[in-house]
């Protein structure tokens, strides 16, 4: 077959100068010329994806080089259209570079079709899979800031150096909704409120793909894991959830379509089951809903061997073969096969045979090219001739800090313990104290986030930070324990009689997906007897949990004095606890979620008024939102524009907010709405604003949110969006007004 001349093809190619994205008609036109010449081999071929593993020479062999045999069989013989990832751990940007080259003049120049290939990584917290890259907090940590700006920039500096590295695609964001913490991919999370989740979602989709996600500096998003995927009824990676449809909509689907109708370019999808059915296998899901309702008109890959799976885990189908078909007639567009070359071979055969429709092969492979024109990939398959002068620059590393800083979170501050003198005597202790890798957490580096000899060299642990903060004080450290065991208790007591306070670190190890699978959410007790064998000797105790998801703690939270939630805030992370301990900093993070007191008693701050019955109640060990300060802030003259409104009419909330303290500092002000009486039960409150802003001592700021009905709308019996006469609370605070809304 000839190849496919790319230049004559981009004559066809205009760019729509208002926003950056190539005209529907122009692109489409662009899309089927290309596909005209492919053959069912190249069709097949673009649908699959393979992890570079299936390209390396010798895996033990560092650095890891590509075998030319093993590359020519993969991208002209079978035509494969993606590869992802790393193999084992992060790589250099030269080694990147290397590779990226490698594979696409492989095949842009020797494969018969001649496109590029679409590479993908896990961007999940930064370019996290190449060395000495700029590493952010985790998702629950970005929640925690409430500031879409800052989850903004962060991306968009995560997409520069993961296109420094000439990697176009990002596994990334996460947009399950995270209300139960049991299950080990919480920290990926936005946290439990599905505006919060949708909107930084959005806000980190435009920060990846930018105006035009061709851009050298941009890269494509993938919304994920589409869908329910983060809801598992035993808590466990990868297992079945229950999910009724009325819940389905509330709660799980908002925070994708918001990110699909910001455009993002593709989404991944869950690798689990929703009512018994694999998402990977159900039409419902990925062509009726996805597709025909929320008009996604992207690329949607699977997870790792999820259409494997199909057969060998989830049986429903005889075989892999089944599987395929299965997975591709529902709506699976691109397999992440990984490990085999089977896929492209069986899915030809079930077209030849008649199992599969040409028509439904040369849809997914127009949503892949597709994406790969709006990526630019056509025109420069990499970027060799591109100023990535800034990668790991101070500016990014500040943004990095920044992003932390805010994040951090003060859930108790008894008698003012905080801020620390920098002339206190410090005991430094706990298994979380004097690591990196615990700051990070998973995904970085390498896939656990376990290995310490990848870390970027320079970067502070808190133990590190605290003494490079401390004026003429003393800072002694004890390790005292290891996560899940005693490594010497009694040392760390001894040193803390003779401390004025005593900086307790504690958490948990790095991990993600199944290995984190937990039994219980209580802390290890190793580290919960360190916290009650030092608070005997008398000394103040200050604990910093360092945690992806909140592990109980009511046994030792009463003789706390204080407590910072770190959440995982990655290498800048250190110095920011530091900060935030001596007051150099003020903590400006609430919770994105609610933290619990009891390990079965996970009720979310928007449960309806029948979670409140019994003699539990709703008493979580702190509430969504919750965050102290240094310094204090009023609430005063909550106004409504209107008392009452009807449809196509909008209300103005305002609010004066004043530091009446005597700190500059940053508040979160959040906005909710109540509905009196609906036809389905409704939750006690809803977020339904928030904004973040920076005061003075003695400043006041008035802030403003406007809603409209579609903000008090719910999900209705019929399943439809609705908005019913009546009353509502609006709350800001412990302030409130009762608005009526009429038809």
């Amino acid at each position: 077959m000839k190849r496919l001349s790319i230049p004559i093809i981009l004559l066809f190619f205009f760019w729509n100068s208002v926003n950056g994205q190539p005209m529907n008609s122009q692109l489409s036109h662009k899309v089927d010329s290309v596909l005209q010449t492919m053959s069912l081999t190249d069709k097949v071929g673009e649908m699959t994806q393979l992890t570079i593993d299936m390209l390396i020479e010798d895996i033990q062999e560092e650095p890891h080089q590509l075998d030319p045999d093993k590359l020519r069989e993969v991208l002209v013989e079978y035509r494969v259209g993606s590869i992802l990832n790393v193999s084992g751990h992060a790589y250099p940007l030269e080694q990147w570079h290397h590779i990226i080259r490698q594979i696409q003049e492989v095949a842009t120049s020797e494969k018969p079709t001649g496109i590029p290939v679409l590479y993908g990584i896990d961007t999940i917290h930064g370019a996290n899979y190449t060395m000495n890259s700029t590493l952010f907090p985790q998702q629950i940590g970005l929640a925690a800031t409430f500031n879409r700006e800052l989850v903004r920039e962060g991306a968009r500096i995560a997409a520069y150096e993961t296109r420094a590295s000439w990697i176009p695609w990002t596994f990334s964001p996460v947009l399950g909704i995270g209300r139960d913490p049991r299950w080990p991919r919480f920290w990926e999370t936005f946290g439990e409120d599905v505006l919060l989740a949708s909107e930084l979602g959005v806000a980190m989709v435009e920060g990846f793909q930018g105006e035009d996600p061709a851009n050298a500096y941009r890269v494509a998003a993938s919304a994920k894991h589409y869908l329910g995927y983060s809801l598992p009824a035993s808590g466990h990676d990868r297992t079945v959830a229950w999910i009724p449809e009325i819940r389905l909509r509330e709660y799980v689907l908002p925070s994708f379509k918001a990110a699909i109708d910001a455009g993002a370019l593709t989404v991944m999808i869950n690798s689990g089951e929703i009512n018994g059915v694999p998402v990977h296998a159900s039409r419902k899901l990925l062509t009726d809903l996805l597709r025909d309702e929320l008009g996604f008109r992207g690329l949607a890959v699977s997870d790792w061997q999820d259409i494997h799976y199909l057969y060998t885990r989830h049986k429903v189908a005889k075989d892999y073969k089944e599987a395929i078909k299965m997975a591709v007639n529902a709506g699976v567009d691109m397999s992440m096969v990984p490990l085999d070359l089977d896929f492209p071979r069986l899915l030809k055969e079930l077209v030849e045979e008649g199992e599969v429709p040409m028509e439904r092969i040369d849809e997914s492979v127009r949503r892949i090219l597709r994406v790969k024109f709006l990526l630019g990939l056509f025109d420069k398959p990499y970027h060799p001739d591109t100023d990535y002068s800034e990668f790991g620059s101070d500016e990014f590393i500040s943004a990095a800090y920044q992003s932390a800083a805010e994040s951090i979170t003060l859930l108790k501050n008894e008698n003012d313990i905080l801020p620390l003198s920098k002339n206190s005597n410090i005991l430094v202790t706990g298994p979380t104290a004097n690591s990196i890798i615990h700051l990070n957490g998973g995904w970085s580096r390498t896939w656990q986030g376990d290995d310490p000899q990848y870390n970027t060299p320079g970067k502070q642990t808190i133990l590190e930070a605290i003494r490079a903060n401390a004026g003429n004080g003393k800072v002694t450290y004890a390790e005292g324990t290891g996560i899940n065991e005693d490594i010497n208790i009694d040392a760390a007591v001894s040193a803390a009689s003779a401390a004025d306070v005593a900086v307790i670190c504690i958490g948990e190890a790095p991990y993600t997906e199944t290995p984190g699978d937990i039994g219980s959410l209580a802390l290890p007790e190793p580290q919960r007897r360190l916290v009650r064998e030092i608070s005997a000797t008398g000394t103040p105790v200050v604990l910093v949990l360092v945690e992806g998801r909140p592990r109980v703690i009511n046994d030792i939270e009463p003789v706390a004095d204080g407590i910072l939630m770190a959440y995982l805030p990655a290498e800048e992370g250190g110095r920011a606890t530091a900060d935030i301990l001596f007051g150099d900093v003020n903590p400006s993070g609430n919770l994105p979620f609610t933290y619990p007191r009891y390990v079965n008693d996970l009720v979310p701050y928007d449960h309806n008024y029948t979670d409140e019955v019994g003699p539990l109640g709703f008493n979580p060990q702190w509430p969504f939102g919750h965050g102290l300060s240094y310094t204090t802030f009023a609430y005063r003259n909550l106004t409504v524009s209107n008392s009452t409104f009807g449809p196509g009419e909008q209300l103005t909330i305002s609010v004066e907010v004043t530091n009446i303290g005597r700190r500059s500092g940053k508040e979160i002000v959040q906005l909710y709405v109540s509905d009196h009486v609906a036809s389905v039960t409704p939750p006690v409150k809803r977020l339904r604003g928030f904004d973040k802003i920076s005061l003075e001592p003695g400043q006041q700021k008035t802030v403003s949110f406007t809603i409209s009905a579609k903000d008090l709308a719910f999900v209705g019996r019929d399943l439809k969006k609705v908005t019913e006469p009546g009353d509502f609370r609006i709350q800001i605070s412990d302030l409130e007004q009762t608005v009526t809304y009429r038809e």
